[in-house]
């Protein structure tokens, strides 16, 4: 370990990191590394909740155009018929009430395409992948040995002994 200065060691006093230096360096990056998953995993869900919320909006909209067009579009629409076609007025009132239900049903769609995009969101689940990588990675990691010098095994016995 040594930086551009030519100090070796993360004293800076030339020598090699002991173990307890180590052990705090790994700590501390382990636990950058855990908030910033936990900040990744806040980003994904925040994402799937605005979908969601999207999709939400869809459905309301949707609810809305319907509840509220009805009475005075379909007079509209009936009456349009009814001069356009010369049809019984009974049948243009009919005619105007499908199309209302035809347009609310595609408001449906755009609230359902939505809703299906926000179930899919892999948010946490991504997150929780990149976090079992890691940990397998870190499993495995071994020290490598350094010529001339004791096992990291070695130096936590001696630890371990001095501290009895």
């Amino acid at each position: 370990m040594s930086d551009p200065a030519g100090r070796t060691g993360i004293a800076g006093n030339g020598a090699e990191p002991s173990l307890g230096q180590l052990v705090a360096s790994a700590t501390t990056e382990m636990s950058a590394l855990v908030h910033d998953e936990i900040a990744l995993a806040k980003a994904q869900l925040r994402q799937d909740v605005k979908r969601g919320a999207i999709s939400g909006l869809g459905f309301g909209a949707a609810g809305m155009v319907l509840l509220f067009s009805l009475p005075m579009l379909s007079f509209a629409l009936a009456y349009g018929f009814h001069a356009w076609t010369g049809w019984h007025l009974s049948l243009c009132f009919l005619l105007s009430f499908g199309v209302n239900v035809v347009l609310a049903a595609l408001l449906g769609l755009v609230g359902a395409v939505f809703a299906k995009k926000a179930k899919r969101g892999k948010g946490p689940q991504k997150t929780a992948a990149s976090v079992k990588r890691t940990a397998a990675v870190l499993q495995n990691a071994k020290p490598h040995p350094r010529p001339g010098t004791s096992t990291v095994q070695e130096k936590a016995a001696v630890v371990a002994r001095s501290s009895v």
